[in-house]
């Protein structure tokens, strides 16, 4: 057997996630996985970078299987793109060693996140941005809590699973706002991210971009390990995994 690792990018506007479940056949791994098991006429397991939420999309999600040697690169990424859905493809495949895997060879992570501030929609890309019309955003004040976050710290605060027993330690690297007269584009890079943690986060900067949390607390919130002391979470259309680096 052969170990591949593909990048697939995807629209999650109708799935329920990455990860396979016993409750729906739409979620992403479970598409590709399905259309491998036909190829390979035997069950492939396939193994993503890590889940993302039912909504999420992706540009470059990575994933590992393994296959029968018998079929070439080129043979595999076009059987997956005939057959899976319009909004899930393969852009690229390669061969690598037995050893990596998508999700515990992974270094870093990048996401970004759409909000979009003008009073009219665009109509075009509505299932891709959230739109918050509620107050205006203090770009300024998002920026300066930004030194915040940065570097390792125990993010529990920003965790959707209150229940969580696995460590919530995670470095952030960097952190870029940047905006437009309609929008405001956030790109988180870090080592990892725990369930829900990146749109958490955003919400945290919006509320404190509205003045609804005080910038200063902002080290408290985190040391305070209580999630009901940071944002909301923000919806899953604006955010996008960027990219995977190993």
């Amino acid at each position: 057997m052969q170990n591949y690792k593909i990048i697939v990018q995807y629209d999650g506007t109708k799935y329920q996630g990455w990860q396979i479940q016993r409750s729906s056949d739409q979620t992403i791994q479970g598409k590709i996985s399905a259309v491998l098991s036909k190829m390979a006429d035997t069950q492939i397991e396939v193994v993503g970078s890590g889940r993302t939420d039912a909504g999420v999309h992706a540009l470059g999600q990575v994933a590992n299987f393994f296959m029968p040697e018998k079929f070439s690169e080129n043979q595999i990424i076009n059987y997956l793109n005939e057959y899976l859905p319009e909004d899930i493809a393969v852009c690229k495949i390669q061969k690598v060693d037995e050893r990596f895997h998508a999700r515990f060879s992974c270094k870093s992570k990048t996401y970004r996140y759409r909000i979009f501030i003008s009073n009219i929609p665009n109509v075009f890309e509505r299932k891709y941005y959230y739109q918050y019309l509620d107050a205006k955003i203090d770009v300024n004040l998002m920026k300066n809590a930004v030194k915040y976050l940065i570097g390792e710290h125990d993010f529990k605060s920003f965790c959707g699973n209150t229940h969580i027993k696995k460590s919530t330690i995670r470095t952030i690297f960097s952190i870029d706002i940047q905006s437009t007269e309609n929008e405001i584009i956030i790109d988180y890079s870090g080592d990892g991210f725990l369930q829900n943690m990146v749109r958490i986060l955003t919400g945290t900067l919006i509320e404190i971009g509205t003045k609804q949390i005080l910038l200063d607390t902002l080290p408290q919130i985190i040391t305070s390990k209580n999630r009901q002391l940071a944002g909301f979470t923000a919806p899953p259309q604006g955010l996008t995994l960027l990219k995977v680096e190993y």
